[in-house]
């Protein structure tokens, strides 16, 4: 079956437990297949939490969802080692990270501790505890929630942290047909019991495996580093985009070529993502912080060139 059909057949389901939100149920999938990270800020009760399990049901990924608050600790994610008497050794007791697709709910509510706990895990795929390496399995990945910052109970995450997300969405509330149609859909039951299978995780590292092998020419690199490179020149922007959002960029065009039917990226592609990849990575200068709206990337994106495509 050609890859693009497979993601619409995953798109399709998910839309079975989240309504009116196709924009970004898609970019959560480009994400998926281009195998990073999704943080998704929000208030509460929009659907994050709905987002993420109707995934792990679509792909059949182990999922486990912690919700952080101060009081949970870096063991819980983890793991811990657990003294054996009739071994007389320690052993391992497996954390809550350890599975394919790791639900962390409200994750600025956690002390940093805890915070960092999850960046082996995200950055190496491992955890590391009394010095023995625990590899995550595969695939793997991290969708963290946050709710906005100054609500109760909450901190800014970390500048590292951020940058380890390959992209950062909203969901915002949704329309009153929308809600309408949410309210008609719980009446029936739990809309995620009607999420089916459309793959399981070896044929998701395969969607990966070809995401990643599509091609990408010089002209389209050059304009995706032209454009990161543009931000850290921008008169507003105090720190601009690290080399892992070129490659975080990268790796969404590629996947955004290959739902879209084609083993090529194009500039199109790289327009798709570029905001949404990159955003949460910058540092805004006092001024722009004091403007309404203001939103560099989307400058950069208007003013930088894309190569002609013949």
């Amino acid at each position: 079956m050609e890859y693009s059909k497979l993601a619409a057949q995953i798109v399709a389901q998910v839309r079975r437990a989240v309504v009116g939100k196709d924009e970004v149920v898609a970019k959560v999938l480009l994400a998926v297949l281009a195998g990073g990270h999704i943080l998704l800020e929000d208030i509460p009760g929009v659907g994050k939490t709905t987002l993420a399990l109707a995934f792990s049901r679509a792909l059949r990924l182990t999922c486990s969802r912690v919700q952080f608050t101060p009081d949970v600790m870096p063991s819980d994610i983890t793991g811990f080692s657990l003294f054996n008497r009739d071994t007389g050794k320690m052993e391992y007791q497996r954390g809550a990270v350890l599975c394919n697709l790791f639900l962390a709910d409200e994750l600025n509510r956690a002390t940093s501790r805890t915070q960092s706990a999850l960046l082996e895990a995200m950055e190496e795929g491992q955890v590391t505890v009394d010095g023995a390496s625990h590899p995550v399995p595969q695939p793997f990945l991290v969708m963290a929630t946050q709710n906005p910052a100054g609500a109760s109970g909450t901190q800014l995450l970390p500048d590292s942290q951020l940058d380890r997300f390959m992209i950062r969405l909203s969901m915002g509330y949704p329309s009153p047909e929308d809600e309408a149609e949410m309210v008609r859909r719980r009446q029936r039951g739990n809309p995620l019991e009607e999420v089916e299978q459309v793959l399981d995780p070896a044929g998701l590292l395969e969607l990966r495996r070809a995401a990643g092998a599509v091609h990408l020419s010089d002209p389209v690199l050059d304009y995706i580093v032209r454009l990161t490179g543009a931000t850290r020149t921008h008169p507003l922007v105090l720190q601009g985009a690290s080399p892992r959002a070129t490659l975080a960029v990268t790796a969404m065009a590629r996947a955004a070529a290959l739902v879209r039917g084609r083993d090529y990226v194009i500039p199109q592609d790289v327009s798709l993502v570029f905001c949404d990849v990159v955003e949460h990575r910058l540092i805004l200068s006092p001024r722009a912080q004091g403007e309404a709206d203001c939103r560099p990337a989307r400058q950069v994106l208007a003013q930088v060139a894309p190569p002609p495509i013949g």
